[in-house]
């Protein structure tokens, strides 16, 4: 796995732990929501985990936010 991947990655699940706190919500219950293993939730917001586009949209329409591709 490229270095550029994880880090991504690891990106992307700081983001989700950053929006599900924000939004007073615990892993397990984020889990419920997206119908999502809350092992995985946990997995995701360490970036060991590579969500697939499905996913990512279930955490979004969870936490109420879209999936945007923004310049870096």
């Amino acid at each position: 796995m490229e270095a550029t991947e994880i880090n991504h990655k690891i990106r992307i699940g700081k983001r989700i732990a950053e929006l599900r706190k924000e939004k007073g919500l615990s892993q397990f219950k984020l889990a419920q929501l997206t119908g999502i293993d809350s092992s995985n939730i946990g997995k995701i917001e360490l970036g060991k985990y590579n969500p697939s586009l499905e996913i990512l949209s279930r955490i979004g329409d969870a936490l109420g936010v879209e999936i945007d591709f923004r310049p870096i």
